[in-house]
């Protein structure tokens, strides 16, 4: 039977669960750590199917979104960056009476463009590119998409290397999952659903997004008058890297607000 990895670290009395995107695992988190497990109690997760979970297969986003949910405390706080902000989003819609607030991070309801209906994101070729491409060298396609990543960033090159260092130190995922998880980018949409959230909710941005672009964030807005969003100047798609104390200020204030 597969194995959920978890990690628990911190001296806070608020449970903050944390989920990384496609490619990556909890490893991702080590920049931040230090400076929120003073206030929370963290629990650092490797998604099903990647990193030290990877006995996993292949599983749909509600799927993922339960394996998470049986393995963490109820009533805490999730932060999904990325993929992991879908992941986190469908746990919320699915069981909100478990989850106290929900944070988004460079994330979207719906990652792909929908051109026809004036929404912004991932052209659907793109992601299916990746797709051929992991087929043919996947270590490689895994890193030109963590560089795609930090593409805008003030030191892009610094925020890679932190990238591929979270990559290296655990298990490569499957192909299959990989590919999973890019179809599950591709094919997900929560846009109709964000309205019935009950609880608090924040959407953090990097100005310089080049995967979720800042076009969405008055749709979502719209979308899911409940939240509160927040652009970090001068980041790209990993925020908290590149910027780690005004993005864990963002969290402890927003946290702050929602326990008060």
């Amino acid at each position: 039977m597969a194995t959920l990895f978890k990690r628990t670290i911190g001296e806070g009395r608020c449970d903050l669960v944390l989920l990384h995107g496609w490619g990556l695992n909890a490893e991702v988190w080590h920049c931040i750590t230090g400076r929120l497990a003073p206030h929370f109690r963290l629990h650092l997760i490797d998604l099903p199917g990647y990193g030290r979970s990877r006995e996993f297969g292949v599983l749909t986003l509600g799927e993922m979104a339960k394996v998470v949910t049986d393995n963490v405390p109820s009533g805490a706080v999730w932060l999904g960056w990325s993929m992991g902000g879908l992941v986190a989003s469908q746990a919320a819609l699915d069981y909100p009476e478990r989850i106290e607030a929900l944070i988004t991070v460079a994330s979207s309801p719906c990652f792909v463009e929908k051109p026809q209906e004036g929404w912004p994101g991932i052209r659907n070729a793109v992601l299916r590119g990746f797709e051929r491409q992991l087929s043919a060298d996947f270590e490689l396609t895994v890193h030109r998409f963590l560089e795609l990543q930090a593409l805008g960033a003030p030191d892009a090159q610094a925020d890679v290397r932190l990238l591929k260092q979270a990559v290296s130190g655990s298990p490569m995922p499957d192909v299959a999952v990989l590919n999973g998880g890019l179809t599950l980018l591709a094919e997900n949409d929560l846009r109709a659903a964000l309205k019935t959230l009950p609880m608090p909710g924040l959407r953090i941005y990097g100005s310089q997004d080049g995967l979720v672009p800042r076009r969405v964030i008055p749709l979502v807005d719209a979308l899911w008058p409940g939240s509160a969003s927040r652009t970090i100047a001068h980041a790209a798609h990993a925020p908290f890297m590149s910027h780690p104390e005004a993005f864990c200020r963002e969290v402890r204030e927003f946290v702050e607000g929602a326990a008060g």
